[in-house]
């Protein structure tokens, strides 16, 4: 794996070793980007279920000033805090061994923000909706950020929410799908 665009275009990223992960490809990640945005000016970034931290490095080398890792497994934790110091992104980042849904508690006390929220859970562990509601209840993404889900096809995201709008849908390959949501301008969330 390697960062295919920005300040780190290149650089290698390691894998978390063994098959508890799924690294998204990098034709996956140059499209979500092209979408959100190939370039950030400054922002932040919450990657839940970050596994290697891919997402999160690729959101940080175009232009996001901050990112927090979130993973529950050890040898992901392990690999994440690898990456960033290859990288020598210790001061723009934060990594917490946790789940989902205790990460965006933490979160929410600290009155954290995100432009980006990245998940990429396991396929089929994660319920998207209740994920999507929560962070909106926690008013986790600022306003007109975005959400990526990456999941297997055969699972339906909500295409109508409240508090976002579906950007895109798309599949990539064999079982890969995303869904892409953006925050609306208006607050409908209760």
């Amino acid at each position: 794996m390697r960062v295919i665009a920005g300040t780190l275009k290149g650089r290698q990223v390691k894998a978390v070793p063994g098959n508890l992960t799924r690294p998204t490809t990098d034709k996956v990640k140059e499209a979500i980007y092209q979408i959100i945005g190939p370039f950030f000016e400054n922002g932040s970034c919450l990657d839940l279920y970050a596994g290697s931290g891919s997402l999160g490095i690729e959101a940080l080398s175009r232009g996001m000033e901050r990112a927090i890792f979130v993973d529950k497994q050890s040898k992901a934790i392990q690999t994440i805090h690898e990456n960033i110091k290859d990288l020598q992104l210790e001061s723009k980042t934060e990594v917490f061994r946790t789940d989902a849904f205790r990460a965006i508690q933490a979160a929410a006390k600290r009155e954290l923000q995100f432009d980006l929220i990245l998940l990429d859970p396991p396929y089929k562990k994660a319920d998207y909706g209740e994920l999507l509601n929560e962070i909106a209840k926690l008013n986790l993404i600022k306003q007109n950020g975005f959400i990526y889900c990456e999941h297997d096809q055969r699972e339906s995201l909500p295409e109508n929410h409240p508090t976002y709008t579906l950007v895109k849908q798309a599949s990539y390959g064999g079982t890969i799908a995303i869904s892409l949501y953006q925050k609306n301008s208006k607050e409908g969330f209760e």
